[in-house]
């Protein structure tokens, strides 16, 4: 339910309008004339009080010199007949001690006298109101010497009489002004407000009786007779509309009368559409677990293989090198039995056994440092618990664990982190990664590289850990991006290269550590690996 505020007529409005703009008009101009006027007649009082102190100052230097008060204030009986004139002080300087004494003073005729204004006479010419009354303070000089002051004090009455006078006359304006505007408003009233009332009446007709043929006479106004040739064109329009909608009625009837058979057909149609699709949808759902089944074999076939293809090298030199220091053992036992054994062969024997037991260590090592990954593949670290770590000193760790891979190298680094940013996770995840992506740097990126440089900015936002690692190496090819994280793709096989660097790192962050770890693709130089871990969500 809406809430009307107070409304009123146009009719009433004009008046209100009309009558504002005169009184605010009035009041504004008589405001700024009065005080127009109070000002003129204040300076032009000051301007004469001023000129009689001037002309007391001339006049007392004689009498002030020859100290002669008497002759001076009969001088001053002479301002009885300037009425504005209420009280004259004059002071002379003592010669000897330069002190302001009271010299002589005049008083107006029933005007009571006022204190001594020796503290006043340091504002000398400056003319002060108090208590109602003008104040001039002027110096009595003789020969660019001060011997004396004037103090004159003269009446504000005359300027309140004006004031009062000219009160009187401006109200007595007022009203005519007022008067005149009113009858003014009443003319314009009944010009205007008469046509608006009789469109008002003739559209209420039309909305109560719904009566469109009617029109909106013309008036003398053209503003009005724009509104009366809108509203006509608008009450013609709209009884074509109704004429029209009630053709199209008819039509509608007939039409939704043929359309309710269509639907009927077309929900038949559709129900069966419906069955069809339910039963494809099942056969769908059955495809795509079976496909899902399929790529779950198809990704541990190819994981199987390439455990079998990274453990089978080196087991299989080291088989190739145990049976050839066999077959050297034997020939070495005939030739011992025979004994044609001779110190060049022994020695011979002796250099192939030792290259070949340094072979056989070395590919069961390689072999023993890739089950050692496989199972760092497969570990969650459920096991470490949550501690508080400091990121600077724990960068800085992985720094000096990696001196002697960094030393052949030497890529510049650039560490950007807060040596105070702590926070609560898991430490040994963290160094894992860091070391995996600086270790994958080195094997892959900057291979015959003039400048070598990796960026590491580690910074904290919305409850989330960031860690962006850049290097400016020779980048991941777009053929290799999409399976980056996967087991085994390496573009070092058969050169050191396991593939599962990265597969580690995935898995780091994703299960010790909750959080994600992708390939920034904007990045055009190098390679950009951004790890966001949740600081309140370690797992």
């Amino acid at each position: 339910m809406s809430i009307q505020g107070s409304t009123t007529s146009i009719r009433k409005a004009l008046i209100y309008a009309v009558m504002s703009v005169a009184s605010l008009s009035l009041i504004l101009s008589i405001t700024i004339s009065t005080y127009i006027d109070i000002q003129e007649q204040r300076e032009q009082l000051e301007e004469r009080v001023e000129t009689f102190a001037e002309l007391t100052a001339f006049n007392a230097q004689v009498t002030v010199l020859f100290d002669d008060s008497k002759t001076e204030e009969q001088r001053l009986q002479a301002f009885q007949a300037v009425e504005a004139i209420k009280n004259i002080h004059i002071y002379r300087i003592d010669e000897f001690n330069d002190e302001v004494e009271f010299f002589a003073s005049y008083n107006a005729p029933r005007t009571p006298p006022v204190p001594v204004k020796t503290k006043r006479l340091e504002s000398i010419g400056k003319g002060e109101v108090e208590d109602g009354h003008l104040e001039i303070i002027k110096a009595i000089t003789n020969q660019d010497n001060t011997i004396g002051y004037v103090y004159v004090r003269a009446s504000l009455e005359s300027i309140e009489n004006y004031l009062h006078r000219k009160i009187i006359i401006d109200i007595m304006l007022s009203v005519a002004v007022l008067v005149v505007a009113y009858v003014i408003a009443r003319i314009f009233q009944r010009h205007i407000g008469n046509p608006i009332d009789t469109l008002s009446q003739l559209l209420q007709d039309v909305a109560k009786n719904r009566n469109y043929t009617v029109r909106a006479p013309s008036s003398n106004i053209a503003e009005l007779n724009q509104l009366a040739l809108s509203v006509n064109t608008m009450l013609r329009r709209t009884e074509k509309q109704i004429e029209r909608n009630e053709t199209d009625k008819k039509e509608i009837e007939a039409l939704n009368q043929s359309l309710e058979e269509k639907v009927n057909l077309r929900t038949d149609a559709l129900r069966d559409a419906n069955q069809e699709l339910l039963s494809t949808l099942e056969r769908m759902h059955q495809y795509q677990n079976q496909i899902v089944e399929n790529e779950k074999m198809a990704s541990l076939g190819q994981m199987v293989a390439g455990v079998a293809h990274e453990v089978n090298t080196p087991l299989g030199l080291g088989i190739t090198a145990s049976t050839l220091m066999r077959d050297k053992l034997g020939d070495i036992r005939h030739s011992f039995e025979e004994k044609t054994l001779t110190s060049q062969q022994l020695g011979r024997f002796l250099v192939d056994g030792e290259e070949n037991l340094s072979l056989i260590y070395r590919n069961l090592n390689r072999a023993a440092e890739l089950i050692a990954s496989f199972k760092k593949v497969a570990v969650t670290q459920d096991s470490e618990s949550i501690t508080d770590v400091n990121l600077s000193a724990l960068i800085g760790e992985v720094m000096i664990s990696m001196r002697a891979d960094l030393d052949d190298i030497s890529p510049q680094i650039n560490v950007h982190c807060p040596e105070d940013l702590h926070i609560q996770s898991k430490s040994g995840p963290i160094q894992q990664i860091l070391q995996q992506l600086i270790s994958n740097s080195l094997i892959h990126a900057f291979k015959d590289h003039p400048d070598p440089r990796i960026d590491i900015d580690v910074q904290t936002d919305s409850g989330q850990l960031q860690i962006d690692y850049r290097d400016n190496g020779s980048g991941i090819s777009e053929t290799l991006k999409p399976r980056v994280f996967d087991p085994f793709v390496t573009t070092k096989r058969g050169s050191g290269g396991s593939g599962l660097g990265l597969h580690l790192v995935y898995n780091l962050v994703t299960q010790a550590l909750g959080g994600k770890v992708l390939l920034a693709p904007e990045h055009k130089q190098g390679s950009h690996f951004i790890v966001q871990i949740p600081l309140s969500g370690v797992q």
